[in-house]
């Protein structure tokens, strides 16, 4: 397994258009190179595989908006299959009738997931099984970020339940069918806040103390974490993991925080538009040349530095154990 600490960098920026024109003409031209160029640095690396994805199903957790409805829109019009599983059925069905009437794809599906209930994780996963035959690609895209101290339905502090518990659990449930679909791959959505986290297993909870942001971090860390040990277990299996960090994207993630909304709004012409920011998970999904490569971590469709903490091996085999221990699950 390739170790998740490969050099990081958005590559060179494409030439700005061409600059034409004499005297006062030149500004408002140039002005507009300008913006577009940086527009294209903000936007980051884009997937370029043109891969067509007929026949294969494909899981994405949080689909309903964002970054996860951008990544259901483009390998909807590549002719998977998609799932969507999220929480809000309502808001989700609006979202697969929209990629549905683009893509003319109406083989995009909506199915109730809440992450921060185990009970409905089991539930989603054993009416997928009912269902489907096949399993070629999960995105375990949904998170939470920066909500007030509160906990999940099963007692876990929520970002650590929803974004790593909760996806945890998810794939356990669903990798003998990933198995049984090889060459299959599990993406897991983190971000570069892992860099800022730490896995405090004397208060995993935040029972003792409490951040909203550092909580965000850690969960994030956890999900590299998580793909590190994974991608280790699955040797020889011919599924895949990797964890990618989508860039600073205009999203609903912020909802929790009116400072964050509010910064949010002032400065999107910095921030990633959602359709920008899905192009790793997309990239991590399709890509040809990544068929073989597990355990990595990538940032704008190329491999990107990982914190010294994300590559503790002995975290995440601890970090595995202990999950396994809160959910009530033995994963060998």
């Amino acid at each position: 397994m390739a170790p998740l600490d490969a050099g990081m960098g958005r590559g060179r920026l494409g030439k700005a258009r061409g600059i034409g024109g004499g005297g006062a003409s030149r500004c408002p031209d140039r002005g507009r190179a300008v913006t577009s160029r940086f527009r294209r640095y903000v936007a980051g690396g884009r997937c370029k595989s043109t891969a067509r994805l007929e026949g294969k199903v494909v899981i994405i957790t949080g689909a309903n908006t964002g970054i996860g409805k951008e990544t259901a829109r483009d390998l909807a019009k590549r002719g998977a299959r998609v799932i969507i599983a999220c929480r809000d059925t309502a808001k989700a069905e609006a979202a697969a009738n929209e990629i549905r009437a683009e893509t003319g794809n109406q083989q995009v599906i909506v199915k109730k997931l809440d992450l921060a209930d185990t009970k409905s994780i089991r539930e989603f996963a054993e009416r997928f099984l009912a269902e489907e035959k096949e399993l070629h690609i999960l995105i375990n895209n949904a998170g939470v970020m920066l909500c007030p101290y509160s906990k999940t339905a099963d007692g876990f502090e929520m970002h650590l339940g929803v974004n790593h518990l909760g996806h945890f659990l998810l794939t356990f449930l669903l990798l003998e069918r990933l198995k049984q679909s090889a060459p299959a791959r599990i993406v897991n959505v983190s971000s570069l806040a892992h860099h800022g986290g730490r896995i405090r297993f004397h208060d995993l909870h935040g029972e003792k103390s409490y951040n909203r942001g550092l909580a965000y971090c850690h969960s994030k860390l956890a999900n590299v974490l998580f793909t590190r040990e994974l991608a280790r277990r699955l040797q020889g299996t011919k599924v895949t993991a990797n964890a990618l960090h989508p860039g600073s994207v205009s999203s609903e993630l912020v909802r929790h925080s009116f400072v964050m909304t509010w910064l949010w709004k002032i400065f999107s012409f910095f921030l990633k538009t959602p359709c920008e920011g899905a192009q790793t998970s997309i990239y991590c999904a399709v890509a040809e040349e990544l068929e073989s490569v597990t355990g990595q971590y990538f940032s704008d469709c190329q491999p990107a530095y990982v914190s010294s903490h994300g590559r503790d091996d002995e975290t995440a085999k601890k970090l595995w154990r202990v999950s396994c221990e809160l959910l009530g699950i033995q994963w060998d």
